[in-house]
């Protein structure tokens, strides 16, 4: 048996990236942040954007962290790699409200993707927005397929702060 080795790439927020290898997949981990996965059936091509928050601070804020510049930056891109506008489909992740009592940014997140959607005519596929709980995404956009995983606090928590070793009299060379 042959096995093909994938090509993993991991996006953090206000990162995107397009793929259209068969051997592509495009991985994130999401809280109330929203990740659109965008993919052009015709084409077999796709990518991935992870916002922050819906809109900046001003008009002139074109950070890839906020919603309406992260669509643009990806929806160019996968133009620039031979897809087609009028022919992309959209899957859309994340919007969680990971703590009770915190901001509503997830929420916030989950109607502007869903708005930017219908106001640009791209059809969404599927969602999994909203919810108590953190997930980690997989996007293969060659496919177009999706996988999601609900992950733990646990499985989301920054790495252990790792103390330096303590420094003594001695110089090894």
């Amino acid at each position: 048996m042959n096995s093909i080795e994938q090509m993993y790439t991991y996006i953090s927020q206000g990162e995107y990236v397009v793929g259209k290898e068969a051997t592509d997949v495009i991985t994130t981990i999401l809280g109330s942040c929203v990740a659109t996965c965008l993919w052009d059936p015709h084409a077999q091509i796709g990518g991935m954007n992870h916002f922050l928050l819906p809109d900046g601070g001003g008009a002139n804020d074109e950070s890839s962290r906020f919603g309406a510049h992260a669509m643009e930056l990806l929806i160019n891109d996968m133009i620039k790699c031979g897809a087609s506008r009028n022919r992309m489909r959209a899957k859309v992740f994340g919007g969680a409200q990971l703590r009770a009592g915190l901001t509503n940014a997830g929420e916030k997140n989950a109607r502007y993707v869903l708005e930017y959607l219908k106001k640009e005519k791209i059809p969404c596929d599927g969602s999994s927005l909203g919810g108590p709980h953190a997930r980690r995404i997989e996007f293969r956009p060659y496919g177009g397929s999706v996988r999601q995983k609900f992950v733990s606090d646990a499985q989301v928590a920054p790495p252990a702060i790792v103390m330096p070793a303590p420094i003594s009299d001695i110089e090894l060379f």
